[in-house]
């Protein structure tokens, strides 16, 4: 358990000791921009690092995406010259990443020619096929932002030495992590998705994935919240974006911290359009929200409960309370 998502500098040094002394000979961490910042990865010496992509977030902390953009390009920036670089090139700042970077540089596509070049043959709701530099492979992970993680992944692992081939055959018994297009399917062939998506970036990749595997017969539900206490500015975005992609819109709780449900509900509903207003209710419990969703469902059709994934908690007013999407979905579509 951990609260933040990179640990300050002392307690990285602790965790990285413990690991050495159990036998670990790798640690992957996630560097995010705060702790970029706020120096908590200093005194570590990298051996290489990714950039998958930037959106829109942490503007309540960085004011602006210009800020946002220069704390993640400060990690590239102190890569050593012995490190590596590996950067998305289909994202559009990714070759700001590279620029003025000391490491060895290296690119991974899925649309262009890049070092490490990829490309989905099929993306059914079960998996993907894919063709990495000329090689196939079938892994069990979803949607195209999987596609990218994945190789991402790969190219990290041949850069570290890894055989290629052993690598892909890892990538293909891979299951998904718990809350990113995690699902379950009910007797009656109806999908229940969660997903930690929380930016609006992520909701639309999520949305659109599932529009892409969709037959068209299927109705989609969204069941989606704004966390509190943290940038307003996305909340009319994440609704409009669940509106315009989806058949029913239900905006309830995510964590509201210390503001009023109802109030980040109401600035959420600011950016529905006037056309897409008819499909959108909001219910502020979201017990009742996944209850209901789950009643209106029919036979084979998608819901989707997004924005907390994996946590299994929901924070008001300074208090954890027990709650777990997934549960709820299971309780009332199994």
């Amino acid at each position: 358990p951990a609260t933040p998502t990179t640990p300050d500098a002392i307690h990285m040094n602790e965790l990285l000791s413990k690991m050495v002394a159990k036998g670990c000979s790798y640690c992957f961490i996630e560097v995010s921009s705060h702790s970029v910042v706020q120096n908590r990865i200093a005194g570590l010496v990298f051996t290489g690092g990714i950039f998958s992509n930037i959106t829109h977030d942490h503007l309540d902390f960085h004011k602006t995406f210009d800020e946002y953009l220069k704390a993640k390009k400060r990690f590239f920036d102190e890569l050593p010259s012995t490190a590596f670089a590996l950067t998305n090139i289909d994202d559009r700042n990714g070759q700001v990443m590279l620029q003025n970077c000391k490491a060895s540089k290296h690119t991974y596509s899925l649309q262009r020619m890049a070092d490490f070049k990829g490309r989905i043959i099929e993306s059914p709701l079960d998996g993907l096929h894919l063709d990495f530099d000329g090689y196939e492979t079938w892994c069990r992970l979803v949607g195209k932002f999987n596609g990218y993680n994945l190789l991402a992944v790969y190219a990290a692992s041949i850069l570290l030495g890894q055989d290629k081939l052993e690598v892909l055959t890892i990538l293909s018994n891979l299951e998904s992590v718990e809350g990113r297009f995690d699902y379950i399917k009910s007797p009656q062939g109806t999908i229940g998705i969660v997903d930690y998506a929380h930016t609006p970036d992520a909701l639309q990749n999520v949305l659109e994935t599932i529009n892409q595997l969709r037959s068209g017969n299927e109705m989609l539900i969204t069941v989606v919240g704004c966390g509190g206490d943290r940038d307003k500015s996305k909340r009319p975005v994440m609704a409009r974006i669940a509106a315009r992609l989806s058949d029913r819109v239900i905006l309830t709780s995510d964590n509201p911290r210390s503001e009023v449900p109802e109030d980040i509900i109401a600035e959420m509903l600011t950016g529905v359009e006037k056309e897409n207003a008819r499909n959108v209710q909001n219910i502020t419990d979201r017990h009742d929200a996944i209850r209901i969703a789950c009643a209106m469902s029919r036979n084979n059709d998608v819901i989707l409960v997004a924005g907390k994934g994996h946590e299994k908690y929901q924070e008001i007013n300074g208090e954890r309370f027990p709650f777990d999407d997934k549960e709820m979905l299971k309780k009332y579509l199994l």
